[in-house]
């Protein structure tokens, strides 16, 4: 598996050591979470306090892919994110992801200064995606998800959902790299609450060591979900306690990058686990 990850101005992202913090920033009105809905202005200065608070690479996404939501347009995607990007990358050097399944939005924001892509459609949507990230040389994060986002919850169903999505993401990686992208740019999610039921979220956490056959770092994206809520009784706003119980599953299970709400509280888990585990010897 890939340990260091190269990005195009030189920086790295070192997952030898304890896992990385992605930070969601919503530029969006729609959010599941209500607190991550933001504005332009909004959504910079989140994520200039995510990065203060340590987070190790902000992804920003400009439209809401929950269960149930509509598709918002390259136009609007476009004028939702950019200004954010672009004025982010004024300010930090922290990494920047960009959530989305269009070339044009991603060539737009690599133009702007961000440095991964983060496609929850595993580059299938548009047949120019593979291409940008190739000849771009960013990280692209590859997911699983079940039908679309207006559909996915209407009775998705697996015979084995962990064979079935480790499957669906070798094959996503295999035709990355035929497209040019480097083995070593390549990320893996498994998609947790995108066209999976309940069970199907469990599973895929018990098993998570089986996903991309440890030939790939995992990125993982737990962060307030509805199965989380299915769990606790929770709406999203209660659900911190549950989130950092997953995490600590995942943590245990080899996930790399853990993709969150909450910055802080995460890495706090993350720092306590990793003490606990050097006592080990």
């Amino acid at each position: 598996m890939t340990a260091v990850i190269k990005l195009p101005n030189g920086q790295i992202l070192d997952l030898r050591g304890m896992p990385l913090v992605m930070a969601i920033i919503n530029c969006t009105d729609d959010s599941f979470y209500a607190p991550s809905r933001a504005q332009a202005e909004v959504a910079v200065e989140r994520a200039l306090e995510a990065a203060a608070a340590g987070a190790d690479i902000i992804d920003f996404g400009a439209e809401s892919t929950r269960p149930g939501s509509a598709y918002v347009d390259e136009e609007e995607e476009l004028r939702r994110l950019i200004p954010v990007v672009r004025s982010f990358c004024r300010q930090s050097s922290v990494p920047v992801s960009v959530d989305t399944r269009k070339a044009a939005v991603a060539r737009a924001a690599l133009d702007e200064g961000a440095m991964i892509i983060n496609d929850i459609s595993a580059l299938q949507d548009d047949v120019e995606m593979a291409t940008l990230c190739a000849k771009a040389h960013v990280p692209v994060v590859l997911m699983h998800k079940k039908g679309i986002p207006a559909t996915m919850q209407n009775h998705p169903y697996y015979t084995d959902v962990v064979k079935e999505v480790n499957e669906f993401l070798l094959t996503a990686a295999e035709k990355a790299e035929k497209a040019g992208i480097g083995h070593d740019k390549i990320i893996l999610d498994p998609g947790f609450g995108f066209g999976k039921r309940l069970e199907d979220n469990l599973d895929l956490l018990a098993h998570l060591a089986e996903i991309g056959n440890g030939d790939y770092p995992l990125l993982i994206g737990l962060s307030r979900k509805s199965f989380i809520g299915a769990i606790t009784g929770r709406d999203a706003e209660e659900r911190l306690a549950g989130t950092l119980a997953a995490h600590a599953a995942v943590y245990y299970r080899g996930a790399k990058i853990f993709r969150v709400h909450d910055v802080k509280e995460t890495i706090d888990l993350i720092k306590v686990l990793n003490a606990i585990e050097q006592r080990k010897g």
